[in-house]
C-alpha cells in the first residue's frame, strides 16, 4: 500500500484501510482495460465518480451513507486490480470472497453497514447504466452489441445529470484521484 500498510487480502482489517490507498489505487486501475481513446485512460476512480451520480439520478434524495455506497462499490479493485467479467465468472466465489471481505473492510473503516438489498440493485443498476454509457462512449462499443450486453439504459434528461460529459472524459491520473478523494470527503463530512 502506499501508506506502507500491510493488507491481507484474505482477513482484511479496517484498520489497514487508508482512504488516500483507494483514491491513489482506483485513479490508476484503467476501466476497459486502457483500450479508450486519447492520451488518458478512464480510471476506476471515475467510473465510481459516474456510478454514484447516475445512482443519484435513478434515485433523487439518496443519504450521504447510500451514495458513499455507491462511490465505494468498486473499491476494493484499488488492490486486486480490475479483473475483467469473463475472468470473475470463472474464478467464481474465489474472487466474490476476497471482493466481499475488502469491501467490508472498507465500510467498517469508514463506518458504513452492509447495503439494504434495494440500495445493492441500485448500485448494480447504476453500474449497468455506467457500463453502457462508457462501452458506447468511450470504448467503441456500437449501440446494438451494448444493448445486447447491458441493456438499453434509461434516458436522463440533462437537468437529471447536466455533469454527464464531463463524468465521462478521460482525466489525467491526479485529477481523478483529487475528484475522488473530494467526492468522498464531501460525502463523509455529511455523515
Amino acid at each position: 500500500m502506499l501508506s506502507g500498510r500491510r493488507l491481507d487480502l484474505l482477513d482484511p482489517s479496517a484498520l489497514d484501510i487508508e482512504i488516500a490507498d483507494i483514491a491513489h489505487g482506483l485513479a490508476r486501475v484503467a476501466r476497459w482495460n486502457g483500450q479508450t481513446a486519447g492520451p488518458h485512460v478512464f480510471s476506476v476512480a471515475q467510473h465510481s465518480l459516474l456510478v454514484e451520480a447516475i445512482g443519484n439520478a435513478l434515485a433523487p434524495g439518496l443519504s450521504p451513507p447510500e451514495r458513499l455506497e455507491l462511490l465505494l462499490h468498486d473499491a476494493p479493485e484499488y488492490v486486486i486490480g480490475d479483473i475483467i467479467s469473463p475472468l470473475k465468472n470463472a474464478i467464481g466465489d474465489a474472487y466474490r470472497t476476497v471482493e466481499r471481505r475488502l469491501l467490508a473492510a472498507i465500510r467498517q473503516r469508514i463506518g458504513l453497514s452492509a447495503p439494504s438489498p434495494a440500495l445493492a440493485r441500485l448500485v448494480k443498476r447504476a453500474d449497468r447504466v455506467a457500463a453502457y454509457w462508457e462501452a458506447t462512449r468511450l470504448a467503441g462499443f456500437s449501440l446494438v452489441e451494448a444493448d445486447q450486453i447491458f441493456g438499453r439504459p434509461p434516458a436522463f434528461s440533462d437537468t437529471a445529470m447536466p455533469e454527464i460529459e464531463a463524468l465521462l472524459t478521460p482525466r489525467p491520473t491526479a485529477e481523478a484521484e483529487a475528484a475522488y478523494l473530494a467526492r468522498l470527503g464531501a460525502l463523509q463530512a455529511s455523515l
